[in-house]
């Protein structure tokens, strides 16, 4: 579950849910099948983990979707459940943008 939220300041954010229906807010999580491979790459490239000397800059919406789809393509060719293609909605004030990116081409 994702969105804006007043009480958060306005800020995007993602709920996660865990199988006895906790949940926690987060900037960013992966879940499914290939999360396992996709998290530590969120980690190291939206929460900076791992990184020596490196100044954290704001994530722009344009590196957002280059991002999702460079990794979800990565991670399709590593699981056979991730499927042929990347659905990315964008939510704002303005309202919910969805984009779609192919990730296999065999």
């Amino acid at each position: 579950s994702s969105g804006i939220n007043a009480e958060y300041g306005g800020k995007g954010c993602v709920f996660s849910y865990d199988p006895v229906g906790s949940y926690e807010r987060e900037s960013y999580r992966a879940s499914g099948s290939a999360s396992a491979i996709i998290q530590p790459l969120l980690d190291n490239q939206i929460g900076y983990k791992n990184q020596s000397n490196v100044d954290p800059a704001p994530l722009t919406r344009d590196r957002a979707r280059t991002m999702v789809r460079d990794i979800f393509a990565a991670a399709s060719e590593r699981d056979i459940y991730t499927g042929d293609e990347v659905e990315i909605s964008v939510i704002d004030a303005n309202g919910i943008e969805t984009i779609r990116f192919p990730l296999r081409s065999d």
